[in-house]
């Protein structure tokens, strides 16, 4: 700990969270859902502690030179694709259902009367996550291979940067959500919301079905 201290590299945690906060703020299907999550008030620091715990361990996997298997194997990418790709069109297609026959909305009488399953949320961020290639690429290859440039203690505070960019990212957009509910609320910004992730989550699938029928 005293070495990681003296070592102390403003530059490289600097850059790992510039590197960090630029894979992450694009809006994915994963981002996506913790907005939903956000705007419902269910679960809000559950799935934002997921999304960043497991981006956390994936760049740590990175910067510790494993981890690639899955980014770089034929299959299991192609597995990762094809689950992920029929995952996001059938969540996408509820989404467009919601759209199309809009309800009065009160999301808190509704939670009160059916109180959403914590492990059914939990279950879909972590296939939001764990079921996009892209996530394998971005954290473990991309932040991997940059943090091996630098030196043992270097690498340790570019990985720290680069966490540190995550967690602030997902609890600051999941909580920011919150902030946005009224709106949200009403039957217009319900079908906003249901519009756009069923846009997000049908766009990211057809990028990897895309990139499957490709190759």
């Amino acid at each position: 700990m005293q070495g990681l201290i003296e070592g102390f590299s403003i530059t490289a945690l600097l850059q790992g969270f510039a590197l960090g906060g630029s894979l992450i703020i694009a809006i994915g299907a994963q981002n996506a859902f913790v907005i939903r999550q956000g705007v419902r008030g269910e679960y809000v620091f559950a799935v934002a502690t997921l999304c960043f715990l497991s981006d956390a361990i994936l760049m740590t996997l990175g910067a510790a030179g494993v981890g690639t298997l899955i980014a770089t194997d034929p299959t299991l990418r192609s597995v990762a694709a094809w689950g992920g790709g029929l995952f996001l069109l059938i969540y996408g297609g509820q989404a467009a259902w919601s759209f199309l026959h809009p309800k009065p909305v009160d999301w808190a009488a509704n939670n009160k009367e059916k109180p959403g399953s914590l492990f059914a949320v939990m279950g879909i961020a972590f296939a939001l996550t764990y079921l996009n290639p892209h996530v394998y690429l971005d954290t473990v290859v991309l932040v991997g291979g940059l943090a091996a440039q630098f030196d043992s203690i270097g690498r340790v505070w570019f990985t720290l940067g680069a966490i540190s960019a995550s967690m602030v990212w997902f609890y600051g957009l999941a909580y920011g959500a919150t902030r946005a509910a009224p709106f949200f609320k009403t039957t217009l910004g319900a079908r906003l919301l249901d519009a756009t992730i069923c846009l997000v989550m049908w766009i990211v699938a057809a990028t990897l079905i895309r990139s499957e029928l490709s190759q």
